[in-house]
């Protein structure tokens, strides 16, 4: 886009030489200033719109160069070309300089954005014990930076706590209830000794959120999620689902949903049930990997409309080390969606590594 003006000046030169003097074809250039505007601010829109005058000028009144008399340099019909361009010319600079501004407004939104984003889903520890962990997060619109899906993974005295949630909605009453979830979720993570504690003291917070923001839609205000809980020096994982897609549990050969029909109902919507809510263990061993992901990702479509088969990519995929796992996953995405994610996606990966042999003892003195 910067060369664009130096293309579009080339062009009409090339245009004047292989057409009749009788077809002036110069007055094209009237609209250098705005081709300018697309890239360039308004000093420089102002230096290409003096430019073109002088060469319409050369061009009407040049024998050498354009092959017409010198008379033709003040023909009524080049001054109102002159007076055209000049003042096409000062609607370029206003609209450069408009344009300007708004870039310089955009580039402040978006660094506020990135600000906000670190603060609410900060980068996951790539190490958490013998826990090695990844993240993923992909907005559906180009110009966004956070939303409602969100994940966290917190190391406390009873293990290492995950969360993955998707909010309903869109919009900043997203974006404002998972940064309360997250808020109540790191809060109660430390505090509470076992895992529907925790669940049940965010569900509070999230119901006393909703009441304080109002409305008539406070029970439609709910957020679907997993927590899970890996046990310091302990092979399994505890989950509770609340009304999410199932974690993932990959290890070599195999690719299984931890699911076993137990699911609560989503959060802010435990009012609807009085059972407390269930934990499911699952053996989780050395060298087998966790996967919890937001429907973002097997409701991506293709071309056709058809879902993204998640199960057979990863199967397909064999074992991969969290990095690159959701890396392809990423890539993946794209490609099966042409690049148009239709919904914010969000992932986290947790590889259970083999358990470091202690230190033998010392040796006594002497």
């Amino acid at each position: 886009m910067r060369w664009l003006p130096v293309l579009y000046v080339a062009g009409v030169l090339l245009l004047e030489a292989v057409t009749p003097v009788e077809w002036p074809v110069s007055f094209v250039l009237i609209a250098l200033s705005l081709v300018t505007a697309f890239a360039h601010g308004p000093v420089v829109v102002g230096g290409a719109t003096v430019f073109a005058v002088l060469l319409e000028g050369v061009l009407a009144g040049t024998p050498c160069c354009a092959g017409r008399q010198v008379g033709y340099l003040w023909d009524r019909h080049y001054v109102a070309i002159y007076v055209c361009t000049a003042l096409v010319g000062i609607l370029g600079m206003m609209l450069a300089a408009h344009r300007v501004h708004r870039e310089r407004t955009l580039a402040d939104v978006r660094f506020v954005a990135d600000i906000a984003q670190r603060v609410l889903l900060r980068p996951v520890p790539h190490r958490i014990g013998n826990l090695r962990l990844e993240s993923l997060y992909l907005s559906a619109s180009a110009q966004a930076r956070i939303g409602g899906d969100l994940y966290e993974a917190v190391p406390t005295e009873y293990g290492v706590r995950l969360l993955i949630g998707d909010v309903r909605g869109k919009g900043l009453l997203a974006v404002d209830t998972a940064a309360a979830l997250l808020g109540a979720f790191r809060e109660a993570a430390f505090e509470e000794p076992d895992l529907p504690a925790l669940v049940d003291r965010v569900e509070t917070s999230m119901q006393r959120r909703a009441a304080q923001l109002g409305g008539s839609e406070v029970g439609e205000r709910f957020v679907t999620a997993v927590f899970a809980e890996i046990p310091t020096g302990g092979h399994v994982v505890r989950v509770v689902n609340c009304g999410h897609p199932p974690p993932l549990l990959l290890s070599v050969g195999e690719v299984r949903e931890l699911d076993r029909g137990r699911s609560a109902p989503p959060l802010n919507l435990g009012v609807l049930v009085t059972e407390p809510y269930h934990v499911e263990v699952y053996p989780f061993r050395p060298g087998e990997q966790l996967l919890l992901y937001t429907d973002g990702v097997t409701e991506t479509r293709d071309a056709a409309g058809s879902f993204y088969p998640l199960l057979q990519r990863l199967r397909s995929w064999g074992p991969l080390p969290p990095g690159e796992l959701l890396d392809l996953l990423h890539q993946d995405l794209l490609v099966y969606s042409h690049n148009h994610l239709k919904d914010d996606t969000a992932a986290l990966a947790a590889c259970l590594l083999a358990d470091e042999p202690s230190a033998p003892p010392p040796s006594p003195a002497g």
